[in-house]
């Protein structure tokens, strides 16, 4: 074997092994959740330390005592309610918005253009002090639509950024073959736009949904009924319940995270194509 071939198949080794490294780091988290709300209560009382999982043995009763005892099928219910309307509203105007600062000519394009991500610059801290006072003096805050106003300012701008560079990766002659058509704006974005668009759009979507659904700090300051909490902020209350076996946490935990993990692996390729499109025009 040639020196430049040992240094190639070194090199191979080193990168495999670095690969299953990273992905045990990354993983072994979540697999030591996932078997935790598997085991019975006893077992891990016993044996807390036992990274094995007997499928004979697995124990369901924690997934149910979190779901009807402690009221986490409401707060997927409302989990789910905020993300979808925060993606349906997010993706709407980033859409109309999107292909205006793309298509049409109208003055202050160009700064708007390149301030859609101005927002996006400050962390979420910054913000949440100065919106938790305004909206507690308005007398809106602890409202689950307050909740997706806030997650629609947060998303938004980036949803505009994402869509802006995917529309200018779309040739204009076939929107002014519409247009000669007898199509209005609109019908152009309805009929044209949005289909060569969907890769885009399918990006924008699961962002938007994957900030929706893990996020605390909002949800943490903006809600202060049980019967409102989404996901993230009823699974804080659980472990902050000293009382109450880890068990639980561990299962409510799994049912935050799973759904994300599933979708994201569905729709991971339109995510890379949305976030790259416009990377060689625009």
């Amino acid at each position: 074997m040639s020196r430049e071939r040992l240094e190639k198949t070194i090199i191979q080794i080193l990168r495999v092994m670095g690969l299953l490294v990273f992905i045990a780091i990354v993983a072994f988290p979540f697999y030591w959740m996932m078997v935790s709300s598997f085991r019975s209560l006893g077992e891990i009382l016993l044996k807390p330390a036992n990274l094995g999982l007997d499928i004979r043995k697995i124990n369901l009763h924690a997934y149910y005592e979190v779901l009807f005892q402690h009221g986490f099928l409401r707060y997927i219910c409302n989990s789910v309610y905020v993300s979808v309307v925060t993606v349906v509203l997010s993706v709407t105007l980033a859409t109309v918005g999107g292909y205006a600062v793309t298509r049409l000519r109208f003055r202050g394009r160009e700064f708007m253009s390149y301030s859609i991500l101005l927002i996006y610059m400050f962390p979420a801290i910054v913000l949440v002090i100065p919106l938790y006072v305004m909206f507690s003096r308005m007398g809106f805050r602890d409202s689950i639509n307050l909740l997706i106003l806030v997650y629609l300012a947060q998303t938004l701008p980036v949803a505009l950024y994402m869509l802006r560079s995917y529309f200018q990766t779309l040739p204009p002659e076939i929107e002014h073959a519409g247009l000669i058509d007898g199509c209005s704006r609109f019908s152009v974005i309805w009929r044209i736009i949005i289909p060569l668009s969907a890769p885009g759009l399918a990006s924008v979507a699961l962002y938007t949904f994957m900030i929706a659904w893990n996020e605390f700090l909002f949800a943490f300051m903006f809600l202060d009924t049980p019967e409102k909490f989404t996901l993230s902020r009823g699974v804080v209350q659980l472990a902050g319940s000293v009382h109450l076996s880890k068990q639980l946490v561990m299962a409510a935990s799994v049912m935050v995270t799973l759904p994300i993990l599933v979708f994201f692996l569905l729709f991971e390729r339109y995510l890379v194509r949305g976030l790259t499109a416009g990377a060689m025009k625009g």
